[in-house]
């Protein structure tokens, strides 16, 4: 139904509505923000840009926006490397989907994940980000990246290691995990949903039908 809904509103409204290139300018705000980390040292910036519940009930409503912009805290060479990543993840779905559509899905997953902050307290841009690559591996299973800058290994099979690390997370965490992880991928069964339960089912019927066929070969 939401699904519907969202090709409606490209229909009606996609030519004139989104940011185009949307995720060069998040990567541009995370540099921004690691930059001015490594220069202003005694300044916790994050703590200005983090999602707190706390402070967002204090008029600080600016970290609704904010947060989105905070990068991994990682080092100078990683840094380089994932925000890479999230600009060749976020232009891929732009080019698949086109700019409204992919609007759509990283603003769905952005409130999202302000639901989540208000309901345990706390949020981040990680399960986001995280949500964009298993967009990327549903609809680009076989591309290969470089694990480590020298491992060649599919998009697929990093995102199912990612999915079994939720699963485990959802398991083991707490209820503020367990919510941020379900919420985090709201825009994903909305837009994908469809598409990922036919293919398990596709899957699931390849299985039996090559158990069937080796039971028949041995009687």
């Amino acid at each position: 139904m939401l699904n519907k809904w969202i090709y409606r509103l490209e229909y009606k409204y996609g030519r004139r509505a989104g940011i185009q290139g949307l995720m060069l300018y998040i990567v541009i705000g995370m540099a921004a923000v690691f930059i001015g980390r490594l220069i202003i040292p005694g300044v916790d910036i994050f703590s200005y840009l983090s999602l707190s519940r706390a402070m967002l009930f204090r008029g600080q409503v600016w970290r609704v926006v904010t947060f989105l912009l905070e990068p991994p805290d990682t080092s100078i060479i990683w840094i380089i490397f994932s925000l890479y990543f999230y600009y060749f993840v976020g232009t891929a779905l732009e080019q698949a989907w086109g700019t409204f559509k992919f609007n759509v899905y990283y603003f769905i997953g952005a409130f999202a994940m302000v639901i989540a902050a208000l309901i345990s307290g706390y949020g981040h841009n990680a399960y986001l980000n995280l949500s964009l690559f298993f967009a990327f591996a549903t609809l680009f299973p076989d591309h290969q990246v470089m694990l480590f800058f020298f491992i060649p290994v599919k998009v697929k099979w990093l995102a199912l290691l990612d999915a079994a690390l939720f699963v485990v997370m959802f398991i083991f965490g707490d209820w503020s995990v367990r919510t941020a992880i379900l919420l985090s991928l709201l825009n994903y069964f909305i837009f994908l949903g469809e598409d990922l339960f036919k293919s398990i089912r596709q899957l699931v019927m390849r299985i039996r039908n090559k158990i069937r066929y080796r039971g028949s070969g041995l009687r």
